[in-house]
């Protein structure tokens, strides 16, 4: 679950944001897994994700948090709606039939809650066949 995408970020803000990433705190809690849907809405799916229900509480205080601790360390970002998700594929073009049945079938998608104790700081990087996302560092929760 991406809480915050910070795009390119030199190494004098990361060190400073990670700083900052290692105060804050919020307390473990479980969160749902419910329900999948597509990226862009009303359109032909490009992403699909499982959505976490309403959320927790905790959730969103976290990414408060998470949003406090990147202000302060000095990076701007675009304040957008934040609607929880896990990704689960990215669709091309060619795929979006089947994505959309897909979608369709498992529309009333439940998975146990998970516990969230921690949150990471990824790098990514943009290759040819997808994706790769590193680990920087885990922070637990308080």
């Amino acid at each position: 679950m991406t809480l915050r995408f910070l795009g390119d970020v030199d190494p004098g803000t990361l060190g400073r944001i990670d700083g900052r990433l290692t105060g804050v705190r919020v307390e473990p809690f479980l969160l749902p897994v419910e329900g999948v849907g597509s990226f862009p809405p009303r359109s032909p799916p490009r992403i699909i994700w499982a959505g976490a229900g309403t959320g927790h509480p905790r959730l969103y205080q976290l990414r408060q948090r998470l949003d406090d601790a990147v202000l302060a360390a000095g990076l701007d970002f675009d304040v957008a709606h934040f609607q929880p998700h896990v990704t689960l594929a990215r669709c091309a073009e060619r795929a979006a039939a089947a994505a959309t049945q897909w979608l369709h079938r498992h529309r009333d998608f439940i998975a146990p809650p998970f516990r969230v104790d921690g949150f990471g700081l990824f790098s990514s990087e943009l290759l040819p066949d997808g994706v790769r996302h590193t680990l920087v560092r885990r922070y637990p929760l308080a």
